[in-house]
């Protein structure tokens, strides 16, 4: 049984303003996030992507997929121009230049060029306050370089910078909580979502935009390529991500906890590994270790979310 909040997009749209002809993989669940992402940003947006998948598939000269004003930046400030372009917004407005109006100001990255090496700029936008959206792409590792860890690489992955062995079973550290880490900044808005789950998805990304201050929303996108599984299983991983509660889907208010799903009982983390290739390594006593770690968690944030605070 589920449980979903009240929160829905007021309208989806027909317009592709991520437009089809990009050069994704087959099944890439991150195209289709930020499709529907783009679906809940409408036409007064400006992006900021930063170098990875995102960014090479969609603006290979001299074509482009985006319909909306897009910028492509480095890995490591995407943050800091989309903080340039609303305070440069911010004062023309002022002056003038441009008339009084509302623009959404967003910026896209991966869990590379948000939890690694954008995490300086990003800190700092968020403790400044400036009004915009981001929206990282959580593939759980850099794919576009050759599938290399990343801080949001899940324990016990194998990827070819951790790879699985007689010795190593991949993957040594846990995967880096980002969007707690976004939450500890104070800011307003804070939410996961999954492109499995695309009305929850676009409600947020739709309430980010609308937040006056900055706004945080991660994006577990599922990786055929990376993760080693069969492109028609995108969805249906994803939504196993959040059945065994690997990746819940919540929000953060104001500092506030509220699951967006629950369940009575989590499906058990074997019927979502089983299905990717980059764990068929494991032990049963590293699946077991697992396990009690993701139960803890997630019985930590429902906690959380019944007390209503962080």
């Amino acid at each position: 049984m589920e449980n979903y909040s009240v929160y829905v997009p007021r309208l989806v749209t027909k317009r592709e303003n991520f437009a089809p002809g990009h050069r994704a993989c087959i099944g890439c669940g991150e195209a289709l996030a930020v499709r529907l992402a783009c679906k809940a940003l409408g036409q007064k947006t400006i992006i900021v992507t930063a170098t990875g998948c995102i960014e090479i598939i969609s603006s290979q000269l001299p074509y482009t997929s985006w319909r909306v004003p897009w910028i492509h930046t480095l890995f490591e400030n995407t943050a800091a121009v989309a903080s340039g372009i609303e305070s440069g917004l911010k004062i023309l407005m002022k002056k003038g230049r441009i008339a009084q109006q509302e623009i959404t100001v967003v910026a896209m990255a991966g869990d590379g060029g948000t939890s690694d090496i954008g995490i300086q700029a990003l800190s700092g936008a968020l403790e400044r306050g400036h009004n915009f959206l981001y929206l990282c792409f959580d593939n759980e590792a850099y794919m576009n370089t050759g599938i290399q860890r990343s801080s949001a690489t899940p324990f016990g992955a194998s990827t070819t910078t951790s790879p699985a062995g007689k010795v190593s079973i991949g993957q040594v550290t846990w995967k880096k909580n980002m969007p707690a880490i976004a939450a500890a900044h104070n800011i307003p808005y804070v939410a996961t979502a999954c492109p499995s789950y695309p009305i929850d998805l676009m409600a947020k990304v739709e309430k980010g935009a609308a937040t006056p201050g900055p706004a945080y929303v991660h994006i577990l996108s599922v990786c055929p390529t990376g993760w080693r599984c069969a492109t028609d299983l995108t969805i249906r991983i994803g939504r196993l991500a959040v059945e065994t509660g690997i990746f819940p889907l919540y929000e953060v208010e104001n500092g506030k906890y509220r699951l967006n799903f629950d369940f009575p009982k989590l499906r058990p983390v074997t019927d979502y590994m089983k299905l990717q290739g980059r764990f068929r390594h494991l032990s049963e006593d590293v699946i077991n270790k697992i396990q009690q770690r993701v139960s803890a968690e997630y019985a930590e944030l429902k906690e959380k979310a019944s007390e209503g605070k962080g």
